[in-house]
C-alpha cells in the first residue's frame, strides 16, 4: 500500500521505522506537527518525525490544522491506501478521514476500550493496572473509540516509570502497527467494534494531578511519582518551593512518620504517608539539577520536625 504516516514525537520513531524497513509498502509522506520552540534559546525544532522522515528522504508535510485546504489539497494528490497513525497530536477532521481508501489506522497505548485519551501509558501506572498493551484501530470522530484491528499485551514491572513502559510499548506497537498494515493489505484483518464495557478515559495529566498527596496511602504515592516520570513530572513542596520527585521507594517498616513528615538518616531520606513511609531516592529542587535524596538533604539540612508539601 501507499502510506502517509501521521506522528510527533521520539515514541513514534519506531513505528516509522518499522514501516520503513518493511519493504512491503511505500510511505510516501509524513504528517506531522508544525515547529515548535524549545531549549534555551526558544529556536523552532522539528518534531522528531520529521527529522527521522528528512534523513529518510520522505515528503514532510506540517499543517498547522489537518483541515488546512492546502494540506488536504496535497494528502489528495498523494492519494494514499493508509494514514498509520501514532501520536500525531491533533484531532482529525472528517474530511481528512475520509482521504485515504483505508482510512486512518491509530496504534493506541492502551488496550482499549481502557484508557481512551491522551495520557494512557500515565494513568495505566497511576491505576495500577499489572497488564497494558498496545491496540491499533481505525479512527472514526469519537475519541479512541473506533474499530480495533489488533492487540499487544505488556506486563507492568513494579519500579516502571511512564517513560519506561511508553519506551517498550513504542517497539511492540510498532511491529503490530506493520502487522496491521500487512493485514489491511491482504485482506486477512477486520477491524472489530470496541466493546462497550470497561471503557475508561485518560485525559492529560496536568501539573496539579502530578502534586503528591501525602495523606495517600504509600502505594498511591509511588505509583503517582511513577506515573508522572519523566512528565509532567511528580511534585510536593519543601519550605514553599517546589520539589520534584524523581524516584522513591516503598518503606513499610517506617510506620513511625505523620503524612508528609521527614526523618533523615545518613544516607536516606524518609516521609511519611496515610499507611507507612517512603523513601525519597531521586529530586530535584528548583532552579537545581536532579539528586541524591540524600545529598539534598544535606545541603538544605532539614530540621527535627520539618515536613514536605506544607504550601
Amino acid at each position: 500500500m501507499k502510506l502517509v504516516f501521521a506522528g510527533t514525537p521520539e515514541v513514534a520513531v519506531p513505528a516509522l521505522d518499522a514501516l520503513l524497513a518493511s519493504g512491503r509498502h511505500e510511505v510516501a509522506a509524513v504528517v506531522t506537527r508544525p515547529d515548535a520552540p524549545a531549549g534555551r534559546g526558544r529556536r523552532l525544532i522539528a518534531s522528531p518525525v520529521a527529522e527521522r522522515a528528512a534523513e529518510a528522504g520522505i515528503e514532510v508535510l506540517k499543517p498547522a490544522k489537518p483541515r488546512d485546504p492546502e494540506f488536504l489539497e496535497r494528502l489528495r494528490a498523494i492519494a494514499p491506501d493508509c494514514c498509520p497513525v501514532v501520536a500525531y497530536g491533533a484531532l482529525l477532521p472528517r474530511v481528512a478521514l475520509d482521504v485515504p481508501a483505508h482510512g486512518w489506522v491509530n496504534l493506541h497505548f492502551s488496550l482499549l476500550p481502557a484508557w481512551r485519551g491522551a495520557a494512557p501509558v500515565q494513568h495505566a501506572l497511576m491505576a495500577g493496572d499489572e497488564i497494558t498493551g498496545a491496540t491499533t484501530f481505525q479512527i472514526e470522530e469519537g475519541l479512541d473509540s473506533g474499530p480495533v484491528y489488533g492487540t499487544v499485551t505488556e506486563t507492568v514491572r513494579p519500579t516502571d516509570t511512564s517513560g519506561d513502559l511508553l519506551t517498550r510499548l513504542a517497539f511492540a506497537g510498532a511491529g503490530l502497527l506493520a502487522a496491521t498494515m500487512d493485514g489491511i493489505e491482504d485482506g486477512s484483518l477486520k477491524a472489530v467494534p470496541q466493546p462497550a464495557e470497561g471503557i475508561s478515559l485518560a485525559p492529560k495529566i496536568t501539573v496539579e494531578d502530578a502534586r503528591v498527596d501525602w495523606a495517600a496511602p504509600a502505594l498511591r504515592v509511588d505509583r503517582v511519582v511513577r506515573g508522572c516520570t519523566p512528565a509532567p513530572g511528580a511534585w510536593t513542596t519543601f519550605r514553599g518551593e517546589r520539589l520534584k520527585l524523581i524516584q522513591v521507594a516503598l518503606a513499610p517498616d517506617r510506620t513511625d512518620l505523620a503524612p508528609g513528615q521527614l526523618a533523615v538518616g545518613k544516607n536516606s531520606v524518609h516521609v511519611g504517608t496515610g499507611s507507612h513511609g517512603v523513601e525519597l531516592l531521586w529530586v530535584q529542587a528548583q532552579g537545581k539539577k536532579p539528586m541524591k535524596a540524600a545529598d539534598w538533604a544535606r545541603g538544605v539540612r532539614i530540621g527535627a520536625d520539618e515536613t514536605v508539601g506544607d504550601a
